[in-house]
C-alpha cells in the first residue's frame, strides 16, 4: 500500500535528518540570531499533529498561521515579513487547501525561496503510522477532512477513514516531495515532538520561575507548582519596631540574622528546587510558580523570597529566569 510507503520513507528521512547535518544546519542558522529570517511551511497528514507543531513553534516564538490556503503564502509571506517585520514565521497548509494550489506547490515553494533565499525557507512535513492516525481520528471523534460534504452535499473523496487516508497520501505528494524535514509523530509524546522540534530550529527553551511570596491567612495561591510554608521561623511581627516594616527592609534582615534557621530554611529549600526546576526545561513548561507563604505575606516569606531570587538567579542553568512577585504587597 501507499501508506505503507510512505511511512517507511517518513521513518528513512527521519533518520536521515537526524544524521545529516546539511539537513538540520540551515534551519539552525536561521533562527540562530532572531534578526535572521526564518519561515516554516508545516504541512503532513490529518492526525499526525500539525497542530501541535504550530502551537509549539507558536511557544517557541514563530507567528503562525494555520490552515492556510496554499495560494496565499507569498502574500502572506510578504504581509508578515516586509509589511510587519516579522522574522519567525511558521505557515501550516494541509489537504484542505483547494487541490489547484496543492499541484502547484513546487511553484510556490520556489517562489518563496527566490524571494528570501533557500535558508530562509523550510518545509516540515509531519506524519505518522496508518493505525496510529486511525486510533486517533476514533479517539477524537473527529471526521477526515476528505470525508467531509462540501457546501453542495456532495461526498468529498472518501467513503472510509482507510479510504481518505489513503487519499490523502497521494494529494500531499507534491509537499511530501519538497519536505527537508520529516517527523514521524507515531511513537512521540507531545515533550518529545517539542524536543524534536526545538533540535530542528536551533531554540533553547526558556521557562521562566515566579517566586510568589503570600499570606496564609489571605488563602493559598491556586496556581502554585510547589508551596513552602515557612511560617515555623521566628515572626517579627511581634516585634512592634518591625511591624510596619516588610521582608524587603534592611531592619528586618538584621531581625533574621539572629535566627540561623532562617538562613538554613533559605539553603534547604535553594537547594531543592536547584535539583529539580532544571528537569522542567525538557517537561514541555514554559513557568513553573513557586510559593514561599507566612501568615500574612509580609515579613517572612517576603524575605525568604527575595532571598530565593539572588540565589536561584546565579545558579540555575541558562533557559530559566528567575522572577519575583509578593502577592500581599497591595495590603503592606
Amino acid at each position: 500500500m501507499s501508506a505503507n510507503r510512505d511511512n517507511k520513507q517518513a521513518k528513512a528521512n527521519n533518520k536521515q535528518v537526524q544524521k545529516n547535518d546539511n539537513l538540520t544546519k540551515p534551519i539552525i542558522a536561521n533562527v540562530a540570531n532572531k534578526d535572521r529570517l526564518s519561515i516554516l511551511v508545516v504541512s503532513g497528514r490529518s492526525g499526525s499533529g500539525k497542530t501541535s507543531v504550530l502551537n509549539i513553534l507558536e511557544d517557541l516564538g514563530y507567528y503562525s498561521i494555520d490552515n492556510l490556503p496554499l495560494s496565499l503564502l507569498p502574500d502572506a509571506a510578504q504581509k508578515l515579513v516586509c509589511d510587519s517585520g516579522i522574522k519567525r514565521i511558521a505557515l501550516g497548509v494541509d489537504i484542505r487547501t483547494p487541490r489547484a494550489d496543492l499541484s502547484n506547490f513546487a511553484e510556490t515553494h520556489d517562489a518563496l525561496k527566490q524571494r528570501y533565499g533557500e535558508e530562509a525557507v523550510t518545509v516540515i512535513y509531519v506524519t505518522a503510522q496508518e493505525e496510529t492516525l486511525v486510533a486517533r481520528f476514533n479517539a477524537t471523534r473527529r471526521i477526515h477532512p476528505l470525508m467531509v460534504q462540501d457546501t453542495k452535499g456532495v461526498e468529498n473523496t472518501a467513503y472510509n477513514l482507510p479510504a481518505a487516508i489513503e487519499r490523502e497520501i497521494q494529494l500531499l505528494q507534491p509537499i511530501f516531495k519538497q519536505a527537508d524535514v520529516k517527523i514521524d509523530t507515531t511513537m512521540l509524546n507531545i515533550h518529545q515532538l517539542k524536543e524534536r522540534l526545538r533540535d530542528y530550529v536551533g531554540v533553547d527553551n526558556q521557562i521562566v520561575i515566579n517566586l510568589l511570596s503570600f499570606g496564609f491567612k489571605y488563602g493559598s495561591p491556586i496556581d502554585a507548582d510547589f508551596v513552602f510554608d515557612v511560617r515555623i521561623l521566628p515572626n517579627p511581627h511581634w516585634n512592634p519596631s518591625l511591624r510596619a516594616a516588610t521582608g524587603l527592609d534592611a531592619e528586618v534582615a538584621e531581625f533574621f540574622a539572629d535566627y540561623p534557621e532562617v538562613s538554613e530554611m533559605t539553603e534547604d529549600i535553594a537547594k531543592f528546587l536547584n535539583r529539580w526546576l532544571p528537569d522542567f526545561l525538557h517537561n514541555n513548561r514554559h513557568t513553573v510558580t513557586v510559593a514561599i507563604g507566612c501568615t500574612g505575606g509580609k515579613h517572612r516569606s517576603v524575605f525568604i523570597t527575595k532571598h530565593l531570587q539572588d540565589k536561584l538567579t546565579v545558579s540555575l542553568p541558562k533557559g530559566l529566569t528567575v522572577a519575583a512577585k509578593h502577592r500581599e504587597k497591595h495590603r503592606w
